[in-house]
Parts: C-alpha cells; structure tokens; sequence
C-alpha cells in the first residue's frame, strides 16, 4: 500500500479516506455499523449509496469474508432523500 492509496476519499460525504477506514478494521471495527458509528460513513446525504459498497469490500479483505456474509449495515428511513414538500402535500413520488 503506498502513501497516496491511503488518500483517497471513500465517503465522500464525511470526507473520509481509505487509510482512516483500515485504520479503524484493523483496531477492531468490523462490520459497517461500527464503522459507521465512529467515522460517520453512510450518514452523508447519500446515506451510503456512493461508498457503502467500497467499505464492504475492504471488510471483505481485511477479515477474509466474502462481502456476501458482511451485514451492510443498518437502513433508517428514508434510505434515499425526500423533498419535505412532497411529504407536507401528502403527494407520491
């Protein structure tokens, strides 16, 4: 791994790069919530559609997992952003 690698931004929501996030697995955080928790990825406004699915593959090389038996993590509606107009109206979308 060289030095530029470790830079590059994965959230790019929560600014947070690829040498904090296997920073964080190798201390121990192992699953996309915890992660989550301590570094605030997926809680951008894309709530994780632009790197939750980079993060599990590198749980899936850290641990050795294949990313089909890593949980991605908890979804909290809405999993995707709603104009507040649009749920004052009562309309659909």
């Amino acid at each position: 791994m060289n030095e530029r690698e470790e830079e590059i931004v994965i959230c790019r929501c929560e600014e947070v790069t690829l040498g904090e996030i296997r920073e964080w697995i190798d201390r121990g955080y192992q699953t996309f919530d915890e992660l989550k928790r301590v570094l605030r990825v997926g809680m951008g406004p894309c709530q994780g559609r632009g790197c939750r699915e980079m993060i599990l593959r590198e749980l899936s090389l850290k641990t050795g997992k294949p990313v089909s038996e890593i949980h991605p993590g908890t979804f909290r509606p809405p999993s995707k952003p709603v104009k507040l107009s649009l749920l004052a109206a009562g309309g659909d979308t």
